[in-house]
């Protein structure tokens, strides 16, 4: 307990699965915590699990415009920035045939662009020794059923800790990835849960661990990135994944 004494932290998309369990984790660690969502529902819904010092924003990370808004409100409430993590994602699977453009600028927009814009605006709030986590996806590595565009998106993503490291290292801003694998959240509830359990078994299959990982592992993944006892690492990506995007299985 105690890793992220005194530490200010941004969680985009901490509304649900794993962001939600990495505010959780935060919180417990000392940080004060920022999460944003698009739906002050599901916002308020996040404060009622959580317990500690948490800003709640309602905010749109496919919006360019809307990070400069987050990044101005944060000026007005802290004094500086610790830690962001780069959570929210737009996580469309569809094969070629059904890919629109309106729906592929939509997803590089989430997934991509807004946050290097947001990484861009929050700069000035940043203290020396920053640590920013970009969370990415084992579809960076693996090709598989409709993941394409996704997959393009989060390895483009990923690449942002190795290039914004390099430019931003005088800075002391360390910036690394978190990549999951099949993890156990509520992206697949509004299938049913018979429906659920069947895409978990045929993810578990493909994990050589045999078992889907859980938010709280990633969570705990994130708190390490985040706190001091990463300092000396930078411009990596920590893949906590079962082991699927290093072995074929």
């Amino acid at each position: 307990m105690g890793r992220l004494n005194g530490k200010h932290a941004l969680i985009t998309g901490g509304t649900s699965g794993i962001g939600l369990e990495t505010a959780r984790q935060f919180l417990a660690e000392g940080a004060a915590v920022a999460i944003t969502g698009r739906s002050r529902e599901r916002l308020d819904e996040a404060v009622r699990q959580l317990d500690g010092p948490l800003l709640p924003i309602v905010s749109d990370a496919g919006d360019v415009p809307g990070q400069a808004a987050l990044a101005a409100r944060l000026q007005r409430e802290w004094p500086k920035l610790d830690i962001v993590m780069s959570n929210a994602a737009d996580v469309t699977h569809l094969p070629i045939e059904q890919w629109s453009e309106e729906a592929f600028d939509r997803l590089v927009a989430t997934n991509l662009k807004g946050p290097f814009f947001l990484i861009k605006a929050l700069l000035p709030l940043l203290s020396r020794q920053a640590s920013v986590i970009v969370v990415g996806s084992v579809s960076a590595y693996i090709g598989h059923e409709n993941a394409a565009v996704y997959g393009a998106a989060k390895a483009g993503l990923l690449s942002f800790s190795r290039g914004l490291t390099y430019e931003l290292k005088d800075r002391g801003i360390r910036v690394n990835g978190l990549s999951p694998g099949p993890t156990i959240t509520g992206t697949f509830a509004s299938l049913g849960p018979e429906r659920q359990a069947a895409i978990y078994d045929e993810l578990r299959q493909t994990v050589p661990l045999h078992r889907i990982g859980t938010a709280t592992e990633l969570a705990k993944a994130a708190v390490y990135l985040a706190s001091d006892e990463s300092a000396y690492t930078a411009g990596t990506v920590l893949r906590v994944d079962g082991g699927i995007g290093e072995l074929a299985y």
